[in-house]
């Protein structure tokens, strides 16, 4: 059996797979290409490539959830904004109806 060393895979390789995984499912979802094609391309397998694709698929889809929080937060701290510029019109308005006799 051959040595982890041998065969390319051990510790330092984990970080070298992550990034080739990465670039696969780009090319894989950018590139027009088949899954079947862009597999045999990297010779890698598809049943691999559609693994690498759902797992980070699924990574990607929690940042959307953040993106949604703080769009929802920034058109709430506008809102917050208008409404204390029209309480501080009317704190204006009420004391100038106040002074008329």
């Amino acid at each position: 059996m051959p040595s982890p060393k041998e065969t390319g895979y051990g510790k330092g390789t984990q970080r070298r797979f992550q990034t080739g995984c990465r670039d696969a499912v780009r090319i894989a979802l950018t590139s027009g290409l088949t899954r079947r094609q862009v597999a045999s391309d990297l010779g890698i397998g598809l049943s691999t490539l559609g693994k690498w694709i759902g797992s980070i698929s699924d990574a990607a889809k929690a940042p959307e959830h953040g993106a949604d929080l703080l769009r929802e937060n920034e058109r709430l701290r506008k809102e917050n904004r208008i409404l204390r510029e029209e309480r501080a019109v009317l704190k204006t308005a009420q004391f100038f109806v106040a002074q008329k006799p």
